[in-house]
């Protein structure tokens, strides 16, 4: 009697393309930047605000569009690598509810819409209380990747 195979067993398929793994570029790094959950459906990060603040002593809104658009773009990755393809940012935009001067920030994306040639995620940038500090809106264009 031959053994089950995993769709008898319940279990589903392994993708045949191995899910990329984030790997942080320089500016993520000089931000502080840490990976806390990786995958298709959520990529979460945390950043401190101490490092990345504007002179007014705030939270900077370019290192907070920064960082979403950097979270927004791995979890692009992530769901075209389970194609064999890669992403490329095409528009991002953000808006600033609130800001903050110290602690660390949250970064959360999550998938609106998990296509074939286009993904789009929201990001929520929070603070420890929860709070929302921004909310970010990106698009990548799924493409082959480079031999």
């Amino acid at each position: 009697m031959n053994a089950p195979s995993p769709q008898d067993a319940g279990e589903s398929q392994p993708s045949p393309h191995e899910l990329w793994k984030i790997t942080l570029g320089e500016l993520d790094e000089k931000m502080g930047v840490k990976i806390l959950e990786e995958s298709v459906d959520r990529v979460v990060a945390t950043m401190p605000v101490e490092g990345n603040r504007q002179s007014f002593g705030l939270l900077h809104g370019g290192a907070s569009l920064a960082v979403g658009e950097a979270v927004g773009s791995w979890a692009a990755v992530i769901h075209a690598s389970t194609m064999g393809k890669t992403a490329v940012g095409v528009d991002v935009s953000a808006t600033h509810h609130r800001s903050a001067r110290e602690g660390q920030i949250t970064i959360t994306a999550t998938p609106i819409h998990l296509g074939g040639t286009l993904t789009t995620h929201e990001v929520l940038i929070t603070n420890e209380a929860g709070q929302r500090l921004c909310t970010l809106r990106i698009t990548n264009l799924l493409m082959k990747r480079k031999s």
